[in-house]
């Protein structure tokens, strides 16, 4: 988490092109969260999160950036859907699973860690007991030359294990036997998670047995390890430090946000949308939620809101929920440059992803400038004569061009096929040209 707000940009800038000013806001976003945790304790319950408003049409990167600043920070973090929540009262999901939903995250992220800190004990324990399967220990009685050749016995097949060469042969393991099967779904009320909990630990105490499996040492292997894992880990520490992480370094992405405004025009023809604004506001502002891993504080938890707000406007959410996202950026739409650069000059883009797939069948695939040049035309004119999708556009228009090329890959096995401005024009001009064709094939 120790990265400057210029080292944020700088690793945002590999996967999305432009924007300068959402990238901006979110590294000194993530920055004040590591500078609050950095002053005297009392002031910094003092500090709250600026929660940002992101304003932008679909294909923008919106949700890109805030995918990637997750991956980057290795911070708890979920993404959700505003139009899935309902108000209190209406089926459906209520707003407080969101926060569930990331506990459930931070709780994922703490026990890798945990798991990395201990992998050397747990490797240990799984060897142990695959190599007892294989070289079963000698009675205390045994003579000296008998304990001289049990131990070279022994360190020739963990040799072996370790080296990968007993990998496809069978072994019998005994694992526990699951009395239940547990569903995690934060979108159950509290009173009732906690009563399936309950439920869950009495089934799983009435039957203690392990069952005997016949399995390949590589499976073995993987089966073992959740076990040793179990048993090493310790899960009460795991709750404590991951339910600190949600609430100080937690963030909760609430994309579509403008399926929630309410218009002026339309007042009064969907009163579930207030509801669910009221009923996300004071998590937003900061409140207690109940989880089955303990109660967690919202208060420190920094919100992302993101909607295209092409129908509504961000004044048309209640003034109580605007209040909360003092932070208001705008991403402007992707021309032509913009669009080349995102086949250029990002990391994994969308040509590299196509040349990977088509080496599988030993087929070298070269893209022209002229041709990426040509991509990026005819999606900024289909984006203008239709509805504007960004850079999702890219993908449509792409696949349009190299349909037949994958199809026919088979035939072209060890040979390379060039992909020219003149291709992508015979593909794609008289479909983009002609409005009621651009509108349904791309």
């Amino acid at each position: 988490m120790d990265m400057t707000p210029r080292q944020i940009v700088e690793y945002l800038d590999d996967y999305i092109i432009g924007q300068n000013d959402a990238k901006k806001t979110i590294a000194l976003a993530l920055r004040n969260r590591y500078r609050r945790m950095r002053v005297e304790p009392k002031l910094q319950e003092e500090i709250m999160p600026k929660n940002i408003l992101m304003i932008g049409s679909t294909g923008v990167g919106k949700t890109e950036i805030a995918r990637r600043m997750a991956k980057m920070m290795g911070l708890p973090f979920v993404k959700v859907e505003a139009s899935k929540y309902t108000e209190v009262g209406f089926v459906g999901r209520d707003v407080e699973s969101m926060v569930r939903d990331l506990v459930y995250e931070g709780i994922n992220l703490v026990t890798k860690e945990y798991e990395d800190k201990i992998k050397d004990k747990i490797d240990e324990e799984v060897t142990k007991k695959i190599v007892e399967k294989l070289v079963p220990p000698l009675p205390e009685s045994a003579s000296d030359s008998a304990k001289e050749s049990f131990i070279k016995a022994y360190n020739l097949m963990e040799k072996k294990l370790l080296d990968g060469e007993l990998d496809d042969k069978k072994i019998e393991i005994e694992v526990p036997k699951k009395a239940h099967v547990e569903i995690i779904d934060s979108s159950l009320p509290f009173d009732m998670s906690s009563m399936q909990e309950s439920l869950n630990k009495m089934l799983g105490n009435l039957n203690k047995d392990k069952i005997k499996k016949e399995v390949s040492i590589k499976d073995a292997k993987v089966l073992l390890r959740g076990i040793a894992s179990e048993g090493l880990l310790d899960t009460e520490a795991i709750k404590v430090e991951a339910i600190k992480r949600c609430e100080n370094g937690g963030i909760i992405f609430i994309d579509e946000i403008d399926k929630i405004a309410t218009s002026k025009k339309n007042n009064g023809q969907d009163p579930s949308k207030e509801g669910v604004q009221r009923d996300l506001l004071p998590i937003v502002e900061g409140s207690s939620v109940q989880t089955k891993f303990g109660q967690i504080k919202t208060d420190h938890i920094l919100f992302i809101a993101a909607g295209a707000f092409h129908v509504s406007k961000p004044s048309d959410l209640i003034p109580e929920l605007q209040g909360r996202f003092p932070l208001r950026v705008e991403l402007e739409s992707l021309d032509e440059e913009a669009l080349y650069k995102i086949l250029t000059n990002t990391k994994n883009s969308l040509l590299r992803q196509y040349k990977a797939l088509l080496q599988v069948e030993d087929v070298e695939l070269e893209f022209d400038d002229s041709a990426v040049r040509a991509f990026a035309k005819y999606s900024v004119l289909a984006n203008e004569k239709t509805e504007d999708i960004g850079a999702r556009r890219l993908h449509t228009v792409i696949e349009k061009v190299i349909e037949d090329i994958s199809f026919d890959a088979d035939m072209s096995k060890g040979s390379k096929v060039v992909v020219t401005e003149e291709l992508v024009s015979s593909k794609l001009e008289k479909i983009v040209d002609n409005v009621d064709t651009t509108r349904y094939i791309l």
